[in-house]
């Protein structure tokens, strides 16, 4: 995985912040393989509910940006207990729970 620590730990609190304790996220992309380089961030975040999903990705990118430098991240959200679609089972598939 190739996330610091810190930015581990940032975007976890983010999401807690933002989402909930409940909330789980996943790493999934480029950045779960070691042997890549670059990409960005792909995050799928896993909720029990959202009123706004635009109001609460800008929440969580606002969040997350007091605490790590500002670079592309991609939220995938999901509300829990519905059908996976497109990405959503790629992160369940492939993705790594931080």
């Amino acid at each position: 995985m190739r996330l610091k620590p810190e930015e581990v730990a940032a975007i976890k609190e983010a999401a807690a912040e933002t989402f909930g304790e409940t909330a789980v996220v996943r790493l999934f992309g480029s950045r779960v393989d070691d042997s890549e380089r670059g990409g960005d961030i792909d995050l799928h975040i896993e909720v029990d509910d959202v009123a706004d999903e635009g109001r609460a990705r800008g929440k969580f990118e606002d969040r997350l940006f007091q605490q790590i430098d500002p670079q592309k991240v991609d939220v995938v959200l999901t509300i829990r207990g519905g059908t996976p679609r497109g990405f959503e089972r790629i992160a369940y598939r492939d993705g790594i729970v931080l």
